[in-house]
């Protein structure tokens, strides 16, 4: 059996899918967790062979998750399943250790069979999302204006996202000036919008 793991902040669309993997013949859903945070010490409690994770959950995100099962729980293969079918998220899961990715408006005999081909080590992506992908480019910002960028997105100043990141307030004004130039925008607020629709955030 395929030991599988569910990770997504929608419990009714996650139970669904649990159900609907359940009924596959060669497929066991050994854990289902809600929050980003909770997904390597489920990982690590059930030993699945494959994780379904979802990109926007509370917590931690699913692109954070896979990297860090992909440290702390080698074997488990990492699909993303996620309704943000953006270029430069497929990037980010794949430098994060995903061997997947799937938008979730698929059929589910596709999802199943990306499982089965996930735990034979193939590469699953959806074929859309792959083409706009190497269209796209690389994301043109750095992994400190990246962090500078998610400190402010509800709105904080610059003296909290310093204080947040451990950093001096003029060196987090740099980094921000330099995601909104990169980004074409006017402010941060912008930039944060701009940066999260290209899937760079």
């Amino acid at each position: 059996m395929i030991r599988v793991l569910l990770a997504g902040d929608q419990g009714m669309t996650r139970g669904a899918l649990a159900l609907l993997l359940g009924m596959e013949h060669d497929m066991e859903v050994v854990a289902q967790v809600g929050r980003g945070d909770e997904i390597v010490t489920a990982a690590l409690g059930t030993r699945p062979d494959v994780a379904l994770l979802d990109i926007e959950l509370p917590g931690r995100s699913g692109l954070d998750a896979a990297a860090d099962l992909r440290a702390e729980a080698p074997d488990c293969r990492v699909l993303i399943l996620t309704a943000f079918g953006r270029p430069g998220c497929l990037r980010r899961a794949m430098e994060a250790g995903a061997v997947g990715f799937l938008v979730k408006d698929g059929p589910v005999e596709e999802l199943a069979e990306a499982v089965r081909k996930a735990l034979r080590g193939e590469t699953v992506i959806d074929p859309a999302l792959a083409a706009a992908a190497l269209g796209a480019g690389p994301n043109p910002l750095t992994a400190r204006e990246r962090d500078a960028l998610a400190a402010a997105v509800d709105g904080a100043t610059v003296a909290d996202i310093a204080a947040a990141l451990h950093l001096s307030e003029s060196t987090v004004r740099n980094y921000l000036s330099s995601a909104i130039g990169k980004t074409g925008t006017r402010n941060r607020m912008e930039a944060v919008r701009a940066a999260r629709r290209q899937g760079w955030l």
